[in-house]
């Protein structure tokens, strides 16, 4: 199935595994929270019990440098999508309200991010993540 939309999360490259996958969670859920119409029907399996819903559609996962970070994030404002980011900040943060802060306190051009994650049509998400290799 082809769908109108894609979902990206652009990750940086120099992160340690388990740094990726929180970061990768963290924005996977941020999309689900922003657009729950990305959650998929809940499972059920041949013995009748049942499981939480999956995200409906494949989710790419790109790698990329600090700096490519920043520029996929330019593209995305000026494309008019709005991303949702994680921070090298967010690490040492243990709550959602700190989060929040850390984020606040620091201006768009010095943002330390270590994630981004997309939602929109296929043709704005392509140009947003040009150039860009997936995550191997």
């Amino acid at each position: 199935m082809r769908y109108d939309t894609k979902i990206a999360l652009v990750v940086r490259d120099d992160l340690a595994a388990w740094q990726k996958l929180n970061v990768a969670s963290f924005l996977a859920g941020g999309l689900v929270g922003a657009s729950p119409e990305l959650a998929g029907e809940p499972y059920q399996d041949a013995s009748g019990r049942f499981y939480g819903p999956l995200i409906r559609q494949p989710v790419l996962i790109f790698a990329a440098s600090a700096a490519e970070l920043s520029n996929v994030l330019q593209r995305a404002q000026q494309r008019g999508v709005r991303p949702h980011l994680y921070t090298q900040e967010l690490f040492a943060t243990g709550n959602d309200v700190d989060n929040r802060a850390a984020v606040a306190a620091v201006t768009t051009d010095a943002l330390d991010l270590v994630g981004l994650g997309l939602h929109a049509e296929r043709k704005e998400i392509d140009k947003i993540v040009k150039g860009l290799k997936l995550h191997g």
